[in-house]
């Protein structure tokens, strides 16, 4: 299983980045900082619009009506988790549309519950992050709590 710090260096190797190194003194989410997780965006959703893609390519050229019930259902199968994939990462590109209108509103790297800053390392984990990791462990634990 992928760890927080592989998944951040696949992003940034996706975008062709390298981590952010911040300056002394400098303004948290300046001009440049916004540039560094714009292009990270950009690079993740274009890379899911294209795995979008070649499931529907993959899908319409595999489709095949076998007369052994076996086959047929191993297809359907194969295709349903494709789906429920790709469905996953159609709801990841929306949440990527979010976060890339949050930098143009001058709203991306603040916690939506408290305020403060998220802080640029969590970011180039987890580029769609709202929550500082403080209020995403509580809100877990009360997700937790109201499961049983």
């Amino acid at each position: 299983m992928p760890t927080e710090k592989s998944k951040s260096i696949g992003l940034l190797a996706l975008a062709e980045l390298s981590p952010y190194e911040e300056k002394a003194g400098e303004e948290y989410m300046n001009d440049d900082q916004l540039g560094h997780f714009k292009k990270i965006l950009f690079a993740w959703r274009d890379q899911l619009r294209k795995e979008v893609d070649r499931t529907v390519h993959h899908m319409q050229d595999e489709a095949a009506n076998f007369p052994d019930p076996v086959d047929r259902a191993a297809q359907e199968e194969e295709f349903s988790l494709e789906l429920r994939t790709r469905d996953r990462e159609r709801k990841l590109i929306k949440k990527i549309e979010k976060t890339l209108k949050r930098i143009e509103e001058d709203d991306f790297g603040f916690c939506d519950s408290c305020g403060i800053e998220i802080g640029i390392k969590r970011l180039e984990a987890r580029p769609t992050a709202d929550l500082c990791i403080d209020c995403k462990t509580m809100a877990e634990i009360k997700e937790k709590q109201l499961q049983g």
